[in-house]
């Protein structure tokens, strides 16, 4: 239990991968994040990561002060796993799910969720699988190596060093990956006729070649786009309802409640998390399991041994007793509290009332292609366009807002993008800081490079979170009203501060090269 004592902001960045490990000299981790609340840092970056907020915080800090009452009286194995099962229960609940429908498997990450998805599937359809991975530039960086059940840092969330890009003992064995990207090269995104046609024969190629496929679909990408079409997935497990096992990536969490429950209905594994949309603090991983599966999966059949080192007991689910005991028993204490605070945002959100969580985002979003329209060098990227689905509630309109820059006649590459995400979050480096920390979505490559310069065009990105509408929501109107102004306000300040950054910059030079269109 001393592990339980330690301060809670190393608790909370502990449990995880290299990705949490927070500078010395900063105090932040690599996406400008702290483990304790930051409200002087503005914060559109929910897209990537979030710092903690005071009220997910308190919660940690209460939930692991419950967690050692509880203990005192039956053991720490036995009160961690107790509230780890609580926990499940808790997000069924905000969720609107059914206990039968969903079984919750806990993780560090969405990154390590798609590991256990992996594990699943291969549990479900056999070990030779091809995963077909749909936007596969869209998705995390992790992804190339978990789509081939493949070690994607230098280290586990349980601290074992293994080689990045290296095969998971057991769990790698006759999987292999096809990548299918959401942009072509010169950045342009490939419209639903073309998308769908290229993932449903990718399936089929694969089918035909006597595999069975995981294709992991994406809802939504760092753009905020889906894809394939329901349409698209309907007529694959339709034709193939024994060959493929249809795993949603939708870590973003920008979909709406009934399409979360819908996916399960038809058999969908989900990977979740509470660090995106949420703004729980980075990061938190679950899968959401169709309860359908669960006597197929709880089985005492061998676990691959390098998987081992990537879960533990209390991850899995109470009812599946056959699979638990085939995983040691540890702690996670940083992957916990990170879900706890999760949890406490999610539930935030949904306290406030349904036409409030509309309104809010409508007006928010409505505000910022506003500002981001009068800004001289950012340009709104499009949004997706198609039918807006009821199932997706107030999430079915745009939440992430991304845009280009223009400097000197040209679109601003990836390179120079990554220094004004710097510069903005008030990193010291080749452009000097901006005076008021602002935090927003990394830049995220177009298509590849053109003509010399090897880095390719890029967009940044402001979003909208539940924080957003949890923390303008009042019961009274006015004060609500007065609430959402001053995130539009603040939202302003960080369009204003990028062109400040522009202005005075030296780092970035005006070109005669041009990115894209």
């Amino acid at each position: 239990m001393a592990e339980l004592f330690v301060p809670l902001d190393r608790l909370l960045a502990g449990g995880g991968d290299s990705r949490l490990a927070v500078s010395a000299a900063s105090g932040l981790n690599e996406y400008g994040c702290q483990p304790m609340p930051c409200p002087e840092t503005l914060s559109f970056s929910s897209s990537t990561a979030t710092s903690i907020s005071q009220r997910a915080y308190d919660r940690a800090q209460m939930a692991r002060e419950d967690l050692t009452r509880s203990a005192i009286d039956i053991g720490i194995e036995a009160a961690f796993d107790e509230r780890i099962e609580e926990m499940r229960n808790e997000l069924r609940t905000h969720f609107a799910l059914p206990p039968a429908l969903a079984d919750v498997v806990f993780s560090p990450s969405g990154t390590d969720s798609q590991l256990q998805a992996l594990f699943l599937t291969r549990k479900l359809l056999g070990p030779e699988l091809v995963t077909v991975v749909v936007a596969a530039d869209q998705t995390g960086s992790g992804t190339v190596n978990t789509a081939r059940g493949c070690h994607f840092s230098a280290a586990t969330a349980n601290g074992g060093r293994v080689q990045k890009g290296e095969p998971i003992a057991g769990l790698a064995q006759a999987v292999t990956s096809v990548a299918l990207p959401l942009f072509d090269e010169t950045g342009e995104a490939r419209c639903h006729s073309a998308s769908d046609l290229n993932v449903f024969e990718a399936v089929e190629r694969a089918v035909t070649g006597g595999s069975k496929v995981l294709l992991q679909v994406m809802d939504s990408s760092k753009f905020g786009w889906r894809a394939p079409s329901d349409a698209c997935l309907e007529a694959i497990t339709a034709r193939w309802p024994s060959e493929v096992q249809i795993v949603v990536d939708a870590c973003q969490m920008r979909l709406g409640r009934a399409r979360l429950k819908r996916y399960l209905e038809r058999g969908y594994i989900v990977i979740v998390t509470g660090s995106k949309f949420f703004t729980g603090p980075p990061f938190s991983g679950a899968v959401m399991v169709p309860g359908r599966f669960a006597r197929r999966l709880d089985d005492a059949s061998a676990v691959p041994p390098g998987f081992l080192e990537y879960s533990s007991c209390s991850d899995w689910p109470q009812n599946w007793p056959s699979l638990r005991a085939r995983f040691p028993v540890r702690t996670n204490f940083g992957q916990w509290l990170r879900w706890e605070a999760a949890v406490e945002e999610i539930g935030a959100y949904y306290r406030a009332p349904d036409s409030f969580r509309m309104a809010a985002l409508t007006s928010f979003g409505e505000a910022l292609e506003r500002l981001i329209a009068a800004s001289p060098s950012l340009a709104l990227l499009p949004w997706q366009d198609g039918p807006k689905d009821v199932a997706d509630e107030e999430l079915a309109q745009r939440t992430i807002f991304s845009f280009t820059v223009r400097h000197g006649g040209r679109m601003l590459p990836l390179a120079e993008c990554r220094k004004l995400y710097r510069a903005l979050a008030g990193h010291a480096g080749e452009l000097k800081p901006a005076a008021q920390a602002c935090l927003i979505g990394q830049p995220v490559a177009l298509g590849v490079s053109l003509g010399s310069d090897p880095s390719p065009s890029a967009a940044l990105r402001i979003s909208a979170s539940a924080r957003l509408v949890s923390e303008a929501w009042s019961p009274n109107a006015d004060v609500a009203h007065r609430n959402l102004q001053r995130a539009i306000g603040d939202a302003g300040t960080t369009i204003a501060s990028l062109e400040s950054l522009l202005a005075g910059s030296d780092g970035i030079k005006p070109g005669d090269v041009s990115y894209g269109s």
